[in-house]
Order: C-alpha cells, then sequence, then structure tokens
C-alpha cells in the first residue's frame, strides 16, 4: 500500500513548517495534479502556490507562435509561486504538471502573510528562489551550448531527483517539447543512451538504470543546479522562530 503523502515530504515546505510554527499546517490542502495540468499562466494573478510531492511541474517560456521551452522543474524541493512573495504579482511563465502526481498547496494570502511576518521563512523564501534563478539561468547556457545528448542527460537526472522511482513517464514527443528541440533529435538521443546501456524506453516510460552513467555523460549543468539546492536549502532544521515570527499560526 502507498504511504499517503504528508507536507514533509516537500523540502521546502518543511522547512517554512519549521520557520512559521504549527499553525501553517492548517492552510494546507492536499490536492493531486494531473498531467498537462495548468498551475498558472502568464501575465494571470496566481490564488495559489503549489508544493509538490510526488508530482513533477514545468516552468516554460512561451512565444508568440506557440512554441515553448521549459526553463525549470519543481518537485518536491521547492514550490510553484515565488511571485507571490517577490512583489510582481505575476510571472511571464507557465507552470505546467510534467509528471503527475500530489501536492500540497497554500493560499496567496498566507504565503505573502509568512513572508511579511517570519524573518525565518522569509529568508527560507528568498533562498528557493536563488536556487530557482540559478536553475533558469543554467538552463539557458545548457539549451545554448551542449549537445542534445547532454541535454537529455541532465533532464532526465533532473526528473530523478525529483522522483521516488527510477521510471520517467515522458514521451520523445513531449520531451523535445520542453527542450525546445525536434522530436527526432530526443529519439537520436534516447537510442544511443539505450544502446549504452543507461536507459530502457518503451511506449513512454523511461527507466534510468545507470544514473552514474547518465552523470557521465552529462554536461556539467545539472550537477551545478543541484549543488545549488543543496548549498540554499539545507536538510538541517532552522532556528526556532520567535515568539513574534509566531504569531502567522494566530492567523
Amino acid at each position: 500500500m502507498t504511504q499517503p503523502e504528508v507536507p514533509n515530504d516537500n523540502r521546502l515546505l518543511a522547512a517554512l513548517m519549521r520557520a512559521c510554527g504549527p499553525g501553517l499546517q492548517q492552510y494546507l490542502q492536499h490536492v493531486d495534479l494531473r498531467q498537462g495540468q495548468v498551475l498558472c499562466e502568464p501575465g494571470r494573478p496566481q490564488h495559489f502556490a503549489y508544493f509538490p510531492t510526488s508530482a513533477i511541474v514545468s516552468l516554460l517560456h512561451m512565444t508568440e507562435n506557440g512554441a515553448s521551452a521549459e526553463i525549470a522543474v519543481v518537485g518536491r524541493e521547492g514550490m510553484v509561486g515565488t511571485a507571490l512573495f517577490l512583489g510582481g504579482g505575476t510571472t511571464t511563465w507557465q507552470a505546467s504538471v510534467l509528471i503527475e502526481g500530489q501536492a500540497f498547496r497554500i493560499g496567496a494570502k498566507t504565503i505573502k502573510d509568512a513572508f511579511e511576518r517570519s524573518g525565518a521563512a522569509r529568508q527560507v523564501m528568498l533562498r528557493y528562489t536563488q536556487a530557482l534563478a540559478v536553475q533558469i539561468a543554467q538552463t539557458g547556457v545548457c539549451n545554448r551550448h551542449h549537445a542534445i545528448e547532454q541535454q537529455l542527460c541532465g533532464w532526465l537526472l533532473h526528473g530523478l531527483d525529483r522522483l521516488r522511482s527510477a521510471e520517467v513517464v515522458a514521451t520523445h514527443e513531449l520531451i523535445a517539447s520542453m527542450l525546445g528541440v525536434r522530436r527526432e533529435s530526443v529519439t537520436k538521443a534516447a537510442h544511443h543512451l539505450q544502446d549504452a546501456g543507461l536507459i530502457h524506453y518503451a511506449r513512454g516510460h523511461i527507466v534510468v538504470l545507470d544514473p552514474a552513467g547518465l552523470e557521465q555523460r552529462a554536461c556539467e549543468c545539472h550537477a551545478v543546479v543541484k549543488k545549488e539546492y543543496g548549498r540554499l536549502l539545507p536538510h538541517e532544521p532552522l532556528a526556532s522562530p520567535t515568539r513574534q515570527e509566531a504569531a502567522l499560526a494566530a492567523l
């Protein structure tokens, strides 16, 4: 039987609950996210922040002619909705569910209040935003300078970092859309990886057989991003909130 997912399954949310105290949990809503579900759209107000626990969300930049490319992925390490506390209110990207699964969501006002009232929570959210910015920047560099096979290796490794299994459910067409390249190029790269014994691909299911081998074939981008998330979002608990910061529990 599958274990029920809890807020602590999301690394950022666990840190926020330590920072804000137990009152934050009462505002969380457990939700199921289906593949292709849009959580936010460019220029439109966001009403919730989402903290995936088993789902993976893709942040996509859309062009005027309808083309898109992935600029970052969000899983159990983070959240969708940084614009809610950064003050902009909206973003220029679309957040779409890439791998279906579960998440917790919280209202826009509550996440704003946590940011404004708790110095510890504010530190956590800003550090996460910095890590996300690194991922976005590194994705841009990777798409410009690295081979498609290297990009595919990095994309699969990012997925493994956020999943509980070695299987990624995604077609070549979907991956091509995420990377902003032709499907045929992804198919060719996937065949090379399968022939090398690194992955097994069948009917939209990719099983990673040799993560270490993928890391050797990938460019440096995945390692840079992973290291930055590890540096900025440590697993150790933060200091307990002050009485003033714990006032969020009384909302």
